[in-house]
């Protein structure tokens, strides 16, 4: 596929992902992700609560629960459920993995991470590219 074909191709799923983040209960960060595998979106997720926890993400504090899940995670988890695999796949996500998400990822035989907006702790990052994922931070 020729560059600007890919690049093309990952702004659409990076839009798709940025609008799929609007779902998200989360006061402090939306972030969306999309898995793509063979050009067919395979999964989706955005930061929450685990199901059955109530819609609320922070604290009274203003501060992130620490048993909620992150976009990637979301995705991932629910593509195990799914008859489906994320090997080889790639995922858009509106902001950079953080390093408990690069793991998953890893795990998870993703090859490609696209993201837009970078966090301000980029171990994950890091993490990613010394597995030999294939990291791109998206610039339009």
């Amino acid at each position: 596929m020729s560059h600007k074909k890919q690049h093309l191709l990952d702004n659409r799923y990076l839009r798709m992902a940025a609008i799929w983040a609007e779902n998200s209960y989360c006061e402090r960060r939306k972030v969306g992700a999309l898995l793509v595998k063979d050009k067919m979106i395979i999964s989706d997720g955005y930061n929450g609560t685990p199901s059955g926890f109530e819609n609320i993400c922070e604290d009274t504090n203003g501060t992130t629960k620490n048993y909620v899940l992150h976009a990637e995670a979301n995705a991932i988890t629910k593509v195990a459920k799914s008859h489906n695999n994320s090997n080889g796949a790639t995922l858009y996500v509106t902001t950079s993995p953080c390093i408990e998400c690069s793991k998953l990822i890893i795990q998870s035989g993703i090859k490609r991470v696209v993201y837009t907006e970078e966090y301000r702790i980029t171990e994950g990052i890091d993490l990613l590219k010394r597995a030999g994922i294939d990291v791109v931070k998206f610039i339009e």
